[in-house]
């Protein structure tokens, strides 16, 4: 009977160890756990090297690990709605307005509410409230979000080639009507062959209107409400009049070959390109132009900054209700958002690898290439070193246009879909089937605009402004 015993209690202290072996799930063998994060983006070469390098620091800061996962940019919502919907486990996931709302109805994200001041308290005082406000639903908060550009500033972004050779003042081009004189003088002066506003499926001007109206988080374009209206009215935002004069102003453009002929159906978005408009901040165009190939970007603020919802949920972190390291995820959070090292290493990969500083705040690439994480998703710019030939003033503008941006009136809300879901959806493949061609310019907006609308009135549409307005007007901030 003793050996009997003897033989189980062995089993099971085999078993426990073997549990602790199996990473994210449980914990390492010291007992210290490594926490599961999915990410998105590229995934580098060396992330296995990487992630031995940052756990040792992050094991001797906060007793806890990192196992980085990496969706694609191309599959990233699916992938993560496969791994709510089987269940697999994670500690940490990266989150945005797409999926947020409907992972939380779900039950996939731990409330995170009570737990900041008591498991994070540095992280809960980092973070301004605005941005606590706009990722909470029903005024519980389910996730970090990333404190970076979290308000929207739009620019208009010129090559300077152009803007000089054409002694363009873009400091007096701010609306589509200013604009239309800039582009074809541009046009006339570089030929037929050359395209001063190159579009694609992936660069379309969605910025016709979503600038001027709030998404709602409805998951539908042509339903909003006005950012700045106090009337808090949601209309169907395609049949307004000034976004069918952008409309027009755009559809002319391609007619005249100043929009690129494959522009509705081209996959990549070209390079080196004129003219574009783009969200971000002044110093970005080192950014832009680094990027492009292009010598010199100018840029002229055209709107903002402006705080909304859909401004402040482009880029959150979640904890998994399932999680078995509830406490040491939100740590892990904290520290990325409060450390720099931590921050520059997820950011940039091996120090003396991947990058080095040139001074203690600048580092300087040197696999430019391998190291493909998305930054914008892993925490917050304000303790992240800038690039060399990258501008020093980069995040002290960002955070100057945070603390100036006026909030959206509608800032904090959050729809409810389910009681429309099947109408948004028929109403999502409706504005697909138009919308590459639209905002690009391809189709005439005074006979593709009636037909969408037609469309979409068929499928639902009204459901979705009325079920919309209702929750509007029983929002209160």
């Amino acid at each position: 009977m003793k050996k009997r015993i003897f033989v189980i209690a062995l089993l099971l202290l085999l078993c426990g160890t073997l549990v602790f072996a199996t990473g994210g799930r449980q914990g390492s063998a010291s007992g210290v756990p490594t926490l599961t994060w999915w990410c998105i983006g590229g995934s580098p070469n060396n992330l296995g090297d990487a992630l031995r390098v940052i756990g040792d620091y992050t094991q001797s800061r906060i007793k806890a690990r990192l196992d980085i996962k990496v969706a694609g940019w191309a599959d990233a919502g699916q992938r993560f709605q496969t791994i709510v919907n089987s269940g697999e486990y994670y500690d940490i996931m990266f989150t945005d307005s797409g999926n947020y709302n409907r992972f939380v109805s779900m039950g996939a994200f731990e409330d995170l509410t009570n737990r900041l001041a008591t498991d994070a308290p540095e992280l809960q005082r980092f973070i301004p409230n605005t941005l606590w406000d706009g990722v909470r639903i029903n005024g519980r908060i389910y996730s970090v979000p990333t404190y970076k550009d979290s308000s929207k500033t739009n620019f208009f972004v010129w090559d300077d080639t152009y803007v000089r050779k054409y002694n363009l003042d873009i400091t007096r081009i701010h609306t589509f009507r200013e604009l239309d004189r800039a582009l074809r003088t541009i046009k006339a002066g570089e030929g037929a062959r050359f395209y001063p506003l190159q579009l694609s499926r992936g660069s379309r001007m969605d910025v016709t209107f979503n600038d001027d109206y709030d998404s709602l988080l409805i998951g539908l374009p042509p339903v909003g409400a006005g950012t700045y209206d106090k009337n808090r009215k949601v209309v169907s935002v395609f049949e307004q009049p000034e976004i069918m004069e952008r409309l027009r102003l755009l559809h002319a453009w391609y007619n005249d070959g100043i929009i690129n002929p494959d522009a509705p159906v081209l996959q990549e978005t070209p390079v080196k390109r004129p003219f574009f408009v783009a969200q971000g901040w002044p110093a970005a165009a080192s950014i832009w132009q680094t990027n492009s190939g292009v010598e010199k970007y100018n840029v002229e603020k055209v709107f903002g900054p402006s705080y909304s919802t859909d401004s402040i949920q482009g880029s959150m972190n979640a904890i998994s209700s399932n999680s078995r390291h509830k406490t040491e995820a939100l740590k892990m959070l904290e520290l990325i958002n409060t450390d720099r090292k931590t921050r520059d290493m997820l950011a940039f990969g091996i120090e003396g690898i991947n990058f080095t500083y040139v001074r203690p705040t600048v580092v300087k690439l040197l696999t430019a290439d391998q190291w493909n994480l998305a930054r914008y998703q892993q925490g917050t710019f304000f303790n992240m070193s800038t690039i060399e030939g990258e501008s020093e003033e980069a995040w002290d503008q960002v955070r100057r246009q945070n603390e100036q941006a006026a909030p959206a009136e509608l800032l904090g809300f959050v729809f409810n879909n389910s009681s429309v879901i099947n109408e948004i959806a028929n109403c999502r493949a409706v504005f697909d089937r138009y919308a590459d061609e639209l905002l690009t310019g391809a189709s005439n907006p005074d006979v593709a605009v009636p037909a969408m609308m037609k469309d979409l009135y068929a499928a639902g549409f009204q459901k979705v402004i009325d079920e919309a307005q209702r929750q509007v007007n029983g929002f209160r901030r």
